[in-house]
C-alpha cells in the first residue's frame, strides 16, 4: 500500500511537532513544510529532509493529508483549499473563527468524502480516556486550567485559546444541550479576555464551572466530577485520575474511612496519538474521533462565552467624560 502524503501548514512551535510526528509514523511520508516565514520553513524542513515552501497552494496536488497549524483567523481560508483539492485535513483548534465558517468547511469534507478532523488534543490524555468508562450520569462537572502568562497563543482571548479544551472534554461527557450559559471574565495584559469563568447548564441537568486563565502565577489543569455514585478527580498535567465512591447515609460526628483510589495512567503521547488517529480514519474510511461537528459545537459555546464576556466587560465599563 502506498504512503500516504502529508505536508504541515504552518511549522512555528506546535506545527514543528506534527511534523516530528508525520515523519516518524509508519505510512506515513513526510512530504514538505510550509510557512509564511521562509527561513522558518527551511529550518524544520532540513531537520527532516523534506522540502520547504512558503506557498501551500501549489502543493496541494501531491498530498494525501495535511496539518493546518497556524494562526486561527487563517483556518478556514486554507481548509477550504485543501478540503477543495482533495485534501483529508487536520486542523488545529479552535476549528475556525465563526461557526459559520466551521459547518461550510463540514458540508466540504462531507461533499468530497474527506476526513475532517479538529486538533482537541485532551481528548487524547490517558486522563480523559480513563475518565470515560468510570461515568455515570454526571450531575456537577469543575474544570480549571490556568497557567503563567505567554505571549504565544494570544491571537485568541483565553476562552478560544485554553477553556475551549475543557469545553470540548465537557461537552462530549455530557449527553444533553447547553440550555444557558453565564460567564464573566477581565482583560489584563494582552488587550483580550485574560480569564473567564464560565457556567454551562445542560438540559439533563448536569451542571458544568469552568474557569481559564492566561495570567496565573502556576500552571493548573485539574477537572473535577460528582456523581450520584462517585466524586472524581482529574490531574490532566500528571496523568493521574482520584476515585471516591460516594456512600448514602451515615450520620454526623460518625466519619468512615475514605476509600479513595487512585489510578495511575500510563504517560502517552497524545499528539502521536491524535495524529496516527487521524491517519487511521483516512486509511480505513473512518468517522475522525475528533469531527468537524464536535469541532463546531465546542467553538459555538466558546463564542458565546466570549460574547457574553464582552457584553458585561461592556456594562461595566464607565463612560469617558465628554470633552469640555
Amino acid at each position: 500500500m502506498a504512503k500516504l502524503r502529508a505536508a504541515v501548514i504552518g511549522v512555528g512551535y506546535l506545527g514543528n511537532f506534527h511534523a516530528h510526528k508525520y515523519h516518524e509514523l509508519p505510512g506515513v511520508e513526510l512530504v514538505a513544510v510550509v510557512d509564511t516565514d521562509a527561513e522558518r520553513a527551511a529550518e524544520v524542513a532540513r531537520k527532516y529532509g523534506v522540502a520547504s515552501a512558503s506557498d501551500y497552494v501549489p502543493l496541494l496536488a501531491e498530498l494525501d493529508v495535511v496539518s493546518i497549524v497556524t494562526p486561527p483567523a487563517t483556518h478556514y481560508e486554507i481548509a477550504r483549499r485543501c478540503l477543495e483539492a482533495g485534501v483529508h485535513t487536520l486542523v488545529e483548534k479552535p476549528v475556525t473563527s465563526t461557526v459559520a465558517e466551521a459547518e461550510a468547511l463540514i458540508e466540504l469534507a462531507r461533499a468530497n468524502g474527506l476526513v475532517f478532523q479538529v486538533g482537541h488534543l485532551e481528548r487524547f490524555n490517558p486522563a480523559v480516556l480513563a475518565l470515560r468508562p468510570l461515568l455515570a450520569e454526571p450531575t456537577r462537572i469543575e474544570a480549571r486550567r490556568l497557567a503563567v502568562y505567554k505571549q504565544r497563543g494570544t491571537e485568541v482571548d483565553v476562552v478560544l485559546d485554553m477553556m475551549i479544551h475543557d469545553i470540548d472534554i465537557v461537552l462530549s461527557l455530557v449527553d444533553s444541550e447547553v440550555t444557558a450559559i453565564d460567564a464573566s471574565g477581565a482583560i489584563v495584559v494582552s488587550g483580550d479576555i485574560d480569564l473567564a469563568q464560565a457556567t454551562l447548564h445542560f438540559a439533563n441537568g448536569c451542571v458544568a464551572e469552568l474557569a481559564a486563565s492566561r495570567v496565573n502565577l502556576e500552571p493548573v489543569r485539574a477537572m473535577t466530577v460528582e456523581q450520584p455514585r462517585s466524586y472524581i478527580t482529574v490531574d490532566f498535567a500528571n496523568h493521574a485520575l482520584l476515585v471516591s465512591p460516594v456512600e448514602a447515609g451515615g450520620r454526623r460526628g460518625a466519619p468512615r474511612d475514605a476509600s479513595i483510589e487512585t489510578l495511575s495512567l500510563t504517560r502517552s503521547d497524545a499528539l502521536m496519538d491524535e495524529i496516527r488517529s487521524f491517519v487511521s480514519a483516512v486509511g480505513e474510511g473512518l468517522t475522525p474521533a475528533v469531527s468537524g461537528e464536535d469541532g463546531k459545537r465546542a467553538l459555538a459555546v466558546a463564542v458565546a462565552i466570549s460574547q457574553a464576556i464582552h457584553r458585561k466587560l461592556a456594562l461595566e465599563t464607565p463612560p469617558r467624560a465628554g470633552r469640555g
